[in-house]
């Protein structure tokens, strides 16, 4: 994606541990499938990729000279002409897909608004080989046929018909899908589409989730989550091709051969990642009605502490790996997919001594935590996994602050406090 979604929230709070925000609202999921295309039609994606690229790359261009007080720069309108003037005057150019480039710059147009109000970052320059990809609008309804039990069909502009896997129905009503090219070089097709969430399973059971690095999710129920990784035999040959890389000279043939295949053992890594996200998230959804999670600034927790030259950082080595772990984790990809598919039941609070706080007696004791995964209270000696008693906090903050004023948001009020003004009169 060209720019990251950011979200902001209100502020509720309670005693105890304060509610900091709940996401409501239903938001753009896409349904993503591996797309099988020939050598001759990876020609033209790559030709798609690489105009949608120059087009983006020429507005970043003209908005880097802009400056507050000067005349402002050209909008989406005038992107539009521009981009005709360009098409006539270079073949190269106008023999690329009008529909492609068009959209580069809507997709631009819209980071630049994001950027000016202040829920996403500034667009950046794309560079070869990474974030390729484009997207394509107007659909019509014979875009996309079925062919066999697991091959599908889609139509793309300049590149005819190109197979995908089927390995799930393609939404009823899609208008626009993306293409894009991963590192290690596979293709995916994702046709955007408002998916319908998952239905609350009118328990009123809460849960409370606190994410870790030795484990990745546990649960107030006292299940404990981890994301698969590459195997033992994997990490082996990462390490072995990370120091062939090393050795291999810059631009050589030799040194693409090994990155092509560290980027595929990352690409496994990721998928495995990614799909431990999605399973762990509808089982979540599906099992509890209202799901906590810690507000944690990820972005925050996993910025580099090299420091400058003046002032160096400490324990550079340390933090970097610490940084690989809480990535790896998958701590933003969960908490996404879950207000994606529970929205209005995911509840944020704040992780301020949840890992210190006992979850029986409510004592804070920065000492009770003996060890990673070892808790044990100095006051009532309740004794329990680390990670379970925190999660075990963060359920009572949600559950104080739900049962307490109201239900689940997607549901309406169901519990309401006495009111001591009713009451007298």
């Amino acid at each position: 994606m060209p720019y990251r979604a950011g979200k902001k929230g209100g502020t509720l709070g309670h005693v105890g541990l304060p509610i900091l925000s709940v996401v409501i609202g239903r938001l753009m999921g896409v349904s993503r499938y591996r797309l099988q295309p020939t050598p001759a039609q990876k020609a033209v994606l790559a030709e798609h990729c690489g105009h949608a690229r120059f087009v983006w790359n020429l507005a970043v261009e003209q908005h880097e000279h802009w400056r507050p007080g000067r005349k402002s720069a050209p909008g989406f309108a005038e992107h539009c002409r521009q981009l005709t003037q360009a098409r006539a005057e270079f073949a190269w150019l106008r023999a690329g897909s009008v529909i492609v480039q068009q959209q580069a710059l809507k997709d631009f147009a819209k980071a630049i608004t994001s950027f000016f109000a202040g829920t996403h970052g500034k667009p950046t320059w794309r560079r070869r080989g990474r974030s390729e990809g484009f997207r394509v609008v107007a659909m019509r309804a014979g875009d996309v046929r079925r062919l066999s039990r697991r091959v599908g069909e889609v139509r793309i502009p300049k590149a005819g018909w190109v197979r995908f896997r089927w390995s799930r129905r393609v939404p009823d009503g899609v208008k626009s899908y993306r293409v894009t090219r991963d590192r290690a070089g596979r293709w995916h097709i994702a046709f955007a589409a408002i998916p319908k969430p998952i239905p609350a399973p009118c328990t009123g059971e809460v849960v409370g989730v606190d994410r870790g690095v030795a484990v990745s999710a546990a649960l107030s129920t006292g299940d404990m989550l981890s994301v698969p990784g590459l195997r033992e035999a994997e990490k082996v040959r990462l390490r072995r091709l990370m120091r062939k890389l090393a050795r291999a000279k810059r631009g050589s043939h030799r040194r693409a051969t090994v990155r092509q295949a560290i980027a595929k053992l990352k690409a496994r890594e990721t998928d495995r990642r990614r799909d431990w996200a999605e399973k762990t998230s509808t089982d979540l959804a599906r099992r509890f009605e209202v799901i906590a999670v810690e507000d944690l600034k990820i972005r925050n927790m996993t910025r580099s502490a090299r420091g400058t030259i003046a002032k160096p950082g400490r324990n550079v080595q340390a933090k970097a790996s610490l940084n690989r772990s809480i990535l790896a984790a998958g701590w933003g990809q969960l908490v996404e997919r879950l207000e994606h598919k529970a929205p209005g039941r995911v509840v944020r609070v704040n992780p301020a001594y949840t890992s210190q706080r006992c979850s029986a007696c409510g004592i804070v004791d920065a000492k009770a935590r003996e060890s990673q995964a070892v808790f044990r209270c100095r006051s009532c000696r309740y004794t329990a996994n680390a990670d379970v008693n925190a999660a075990r906090n963060i359920k009572l903050a949600a559950g104080h602050a739900v049962s307490a004023r109201e239900g689940p948001r997607v549901a309406g009020p169901v519990h309401r406090e006495p009111q001591p003004v009713l009451l007298s009169a």
